[in-house]
């Protein structure tokens, strides 16, 4: 009896691990052409930024008032997407909900590439990065920079250990059933990557034991990141900006521009990896609805932060919310869209289950994921332009901000890294866990390996 069930799982095993190896060892012609297609993109964003190093910040859009513009607003947008990572591997895994079990990994990828890409996107900002080192030498308690600093490396720290300690059983699998299959390189890669793991009763322990202390700790960590990061602008007394709940709400908004991401990657990952026995219907229902449940929660921060100042119609305030409620304001168009299509809609169509398939979550997925860009946009540069009143004996390029060709280029460079990221690990490394997916489906893993 023992030799069948033995025989049966190693049956199972062998097709899992197939399913979803398979695409480790195929170069298809659409992956090149995205990557050069990426690759492109970069090498202008590189040339762009050379003309700025070269000239400095002036040949961007950013002035005295606005000071902070699309790289500050992108910065605040990667630390939120990258938040996914904690709401889904944390504080849904912790729960104890199975339907996570495919998604993690896929959002722990999404998670590592755009945080490291918010340390990248700060140092664009700086006109003299040759002077980082003394953000650390001579950086101060008192400013909500240092700990935003400190935040984000500790972030990227427990990220990247959360998206590789899980993968070692995985990679063990790899290198010692696919060695003829693999050019020699690659590999060798998977040997090294593996540690040496035979998969012993004492290593899963130990595993299970450290992915949970993470998990645990990835909590206060990735609701510290984006707190602080409100912080840097809610210390303040800007109109727009002086709220005591940009905390909350820049998680919240988070959870909503993570999610969104997740939704669209996994889309893309599923059809062209072929893994809809895997990903099913049912993963895409399930973040539909923990979707529209953060989005809820982040549509009433947004009704907070303006129906509190509008109700009290300060002169500064007055000037702030007619920028975005007025269609003749500067950014009113732009507000409406974004509210209208990278929330209310995304809320309204995944209340309902026929929206909540892969292709419509694709959908909602991109709007929820623009929209959040966009809305970052909002939240930064119109509380710069209008921070003091009246504005008056300054050159008139103070009054408005207009991003520049290169400061435009550089930003979507930043991104296309992002994105090239997640797609080099989800092309390289299995993009969803062959030993958790045996588990639960009753293969005794520590036998099989």
């Amino acid at each position: 009896m023992s030799e069948i069930i033995k025989q049966n799982d190693e049956k199972i095993m062998t097709k899992i691990t197939k399913d979803l190896t398979h695409h480790l060892t195929t170069r298809p012609l659409g992956f090149k052409l995205w990557i050069g297609f990426l690759l492109t993109f970069i090498a202008v964003a590189i040339w762009a930024y050379g003309i700025q190093f070269e000239k400095g910040l002036g040949v961007t859009g950013m002035r005295d008032y606005v000071s902070w513009g699309l790289y500050i607003a992108s910065f605040v947008f990667f630390v939120a997407v990258a938040l996914v990572g904690m709401l889904i591997s944390a504080t849904v895994g912790l729960l104890k909900q199975k339907w996570i079990v495919p998604v993690s990994r896929v959002a722990e990828m999404i998670a590592l590439a755009f945080v490291l890409m918010a340390g990248v996107i700060i140092v664009v900002d700086m006109g003299r990065p040759d002077r980082l080192l003394n953000v650390f030498i001579y950086g101060r308690f008192q400013s909500p920079i240092i700990w935003d600093i400190t935040v984000v490396q500790v972030y990227i720290l427990i990220s990247f250990l959360l998206l590789f300690l899980p993968m070692l059983p995985d990679l063990a699998i790899i290198r010692n059933h696919m060695k003829g299959d693999l050019p020699k390189w690659q590999w060798k890669m998977y040997n090294i990557l593996s540690l040496g793991w035979v998969g012993t009763p004492q290593q899963y322990k130990i595993l299970h034991s450290t992915v949970r202390v993470l998990l645990i700790l990835i909590v206060p960590v990735a609701l510290g990141i984006h707190t602080v990061t409100s912080w840097l602008s809610a210390m303040t007394l800007r109109a727009g900006w002086d709220s005591t709940i940009f905390g909350p709400y820049y998680v919240t908004g988070a959870f909503v521009a993570g999610a969104g991401a997740v939704a669209v990657a996994l889309y893309f990952i599923r059809r062209f990896y072929h893994l809809e026995e895997y990903i099913t219907d049912y993963h895409f229902d399930k973040l539909g609805q923990l979707m529209v449940l953060v989005a809820l929660v982040y549509l009433y921060f947004n009704l907070n932060e303006f129906w509190v100042p509008g109700f009290k119609m300060k002169t500064a305030d007055a000037k702030h919310l007619h920028t975005l409620f007025s269609l003749h304001g500067e950014y009113g168009v732009m507000f409406y869209l974004t509210q209208m299509f990278g929330l209310i809609l995304p809320i309204i169509f995944g209340l309902f289950r026929r929206f909540r398939k892969p292709f419509p979550m694709m959908i909602i997925g991109i709007a929820l994921v623009v929209g959040a860009w966009f809305k970052r946009v909002i939240i930064i540069i119109p509380t710069l332009i209008h921070a003091y009143l009246p504005i008056q004996n300054v050159p008139e390029s103070f009054h408005e901000y207009d991003p520049t060709g290169i400061e435009i280029t550089i930003t979507l460079g930043v991104i296309a890294v992002a994105v090239l990221i997640v797609s080099l690990l989800a092309k390289f490394f299995p993009v969803l866990p062959i030993w958790e997916i045996a588990e639960e489906k009753g293969v005794d893993i520590e036998r099989d390996l």
